[in-house]
């Protein structure tokens, strides 16, 4: 039976990272996660949703999201969910579902320093130029896209002659001296 369990979630912070120490010295923090849902309800009028979302991570990841992040702070994260099943304290028995925190990334909350994000608000929805100097219009969406330059067109230079390429080499690798758009 095939099964695919990913989990990709952007929010902010509803407390400060908790980390402690398995007993092999293995660092875990458990953070909790507030991802809002607008939507306009039958009057039209816009209403907010909030989901909380309780997350771990484990080893290095764990030590740099309890070092950088703090309540409050916006994150992308990406991992997969995950049942929990223990007995309390009174004997019963309880469980949740958590995500798992695989990769994260630090989001810049309108230029608040310290966001290492991939992700951040549009500020204005113009034209950018792409790659060979075509105007393309900014995407419509949620407002967030990645953080991209478009690449500088600079006059065109003197190039030397081509070398030849070297034995063993790709077919399809491009001429020495041609930028390729990524």
């Amino acid at each position: 039976m095939a099964s695919y369990n990913k989990i990709i979630l952007m929010g902010n912070l509803t407390r400060d990272p908790q980390l402690s120490y398995l007993p092999s010295q293995t660092p875990v923090v458990e953070i909790g996660l507030a991802v809002n849902h607008k939507y306009k309800d039958q009057q039209g009028q816009m209403q907010d949703k909030v989901c909380f979302v309780d997350c771990r991570s484990i080893g290095r990841q764990a030590e740099t999201l309890s070092k950088y992040m703090k309540k409050g702070r916006p994150l992308l994260i990406e991992g997969r969910l995950e049942f929990d099943q223990w007995e309390a304290q009174d004997g019963s028995k309880r469980s949740k579902h958590r995500v798992f925190i695989e990769r994260f990334t630090f989001v810049d909350n309108q230029g608040g320093g310290g966001g290492q994000g991939g992700y951040a608000p549009q500020q204005q929805q113009q034209p950018q130029q792409q790659y060979g100097g075509q105007p393309q219009q900014a995407p419509a969406g949620d407002g967030y896209a990645p953080q991209q330059q478009p690449p500088q067109q600079q006059p065109p230079q003197q190039q030397p002659p081509a070398q030849q390429a070297p034995p063993n080499s790709y077919d399809d690798a491009p001429p020495a001296g041609e930028d390729i758009p990524f």
